[in-house]
């Protein structure tokens, strides 16, 4: 394959520690994105900076460091709102992650407004972050789960939505990219499909974050979720974006210090969104560390990336369709840097062991997605591509995978 690559990989791993000689780590090539990313200087030196310097709890202490603190945490909330384009800062509530976040969704506004008999349509794709809070919620409430079932390609059929929204759907939960798939979902026409049926509709942004640009206003999401350390941010601080209306029809999630106004033995007065939805000390070092890693996208450039990585991910699919006996999941061409595979009868896990001894990480399993697996016939390997990759990166992995044939006795054609 013949590309212009119109980013430099190396130089951009020279930002991260992870890819630096190190006696306690061993020299790796990372391909397991889609679980977590690596980490640049410039986010670990910014939670660092934090917890040395300006260490104090937010809104509450009357000294300078508290106010710096909390100068600091917002400051960060508004860098999300303004990376994602929401209306406005009050409209993102940090969470521990994805998966807190969509269970403050589905405990919240779920059991607020989910009565007996209404559905909730999720799609056979979903990660258990979108998919056990819904379940839960729709057992809890009577309510009643409907699954959007995917192409034999592993896309979505926008016509089989309109088939299942009715007049009683409240929510369409959808991810934006498939973690074991690749493949990315038109959330905007989900969503105005949704809303011209009368429903809600959640987006999980988790694989989507750092890799192309979200514009939360142009989706016309209700709600969008995602994490931080999937991208180059923390682990411990996550994202709900919600639009301010429903935030304020909203209970709630959890109760305690500094998500309230009044406190007396006869009334409650609850805080204004987004406070309302932090109760305790929220996760304020994470916070300012997934502002750093934003600040990192941003230098290189989200449309720079998207482009970068759209090349890489072509050509992953051209080299790893010449593999004998691999069986590639999910759509082609199309698709996000993810890729789920098998090799012959080899188990995933086997793939991974092998590969691991030749200094190439990626995942086996069911990568929390078991209806998904279900439908795909069991457990999977799983490579997963990020700006730091380049083509040597995919070299490297069909060499290994020429490997793990030659140990499990499948001659190369």
């Amino acid at each position: 394959m013949t590309a212009t690559y119109t980013l430099d990989a190396g130089e951009i791993r020279k930002q991260f520690p992870f890819f630096q000689p190190h006696p306690e780590m061993r020299s790796v090539i990372y391909l397991d994105n889609a679980a977590t990313t690596q980490k640049p200087y410039a986010v670990i030196e910014a939670v660092s900076h934090f917890w040395a310097h300006h260490n104090a709890n937010v809104h509450r202490g009357g000294h300078g460091a508290g106010a710096k603190a909390s100068e600091l945490y917002e400051a960060a909330r508004a860098r999300v709102a303004q990376f994602i384009n929401a209306r406005e800062p009050a409209e993102v509530v940090f969470t521990r992650g994805t998966t807190e976040a969509i269970n403050l969704v589905a405990s919240s506004w779920g059991e607020t407004f989910v009565n007996t008999g209404d559905e909730i349509i999720v799609t056979e794709m979903e990660h258990h972050a979108n998919l056990l809070p819904w379940m839960r919620l729709a057992e809890k409430r009577g309510a009643h789960l409907k699954v959007w079932r995917i192409t034999d390609d592993g896309r979505l059929d926008l016509e089989a939505l309109d088939r299942l929204l009715t007049e009683r759907t409240r929510l369409v939960a959808v991810s934006h990219v498939s973690n074991v798939l690749g493949t990315v979902n038109p959330v905007a026409e989900i969503c105005q499909r949704a809303h011209a049926a009368g429903a809600l509709c959640l987006v999980d942004a988790a694989q989507s974050i750092a890799h192309m640009p979200i514009d939360v206003q142009a989706i016309d999401c209700d709600f969008l979720a995602f994490s931080g350390h999937k991208a180059y941010g923390p682990t411990g601080i996550g994202v709900l974006y919600a639009k301010r209306a429903l935030l304020e029809t909203m209970p709630p999630y959890q109760v305690g210090g500094g998500m309230v106004q009044v406190v007396r033995w006869e009334r409650l007065v609850w805080a204004e969104p987004p406070a309302k939805f932090e109760a305790g000390t929220p996760p304020i070092g994470e916070a300012i560390g997934l502002h750093a890693a934003l600040d990192f996208i941003d230098s290189i450039g989200r449309d720079a990336i998207e482009r970068y990585e759209r090349e890489l991910t072509e050509y992953a699919l051209q080299r790893l369709q010449e593999v004998p006996d691999l069986r590639l999941y999910g759509p082609i061409p199309d698709r996000a840097g993810i890729f789920a595979f098998t090799l012959g009868d080899i188990h995933p896990h086997d793939i991974a062991t092998v590969l691991d001894t030749r200094d190439v990480a990626i995942r086996s399993g069911l990568h929390c997605a078991h209806p998904l697996g279900e439908r795909l016939g069991g457990a999977t390997a799983r490579a997963s591509l990020a700006i730091y990759n380049d083509t040597q990166h995919i070299d490297a992995l069909i060499d290994a995978l020429d490997e793990v044939r030659r140990v499990f006795g499948l001659a190369r054609a």
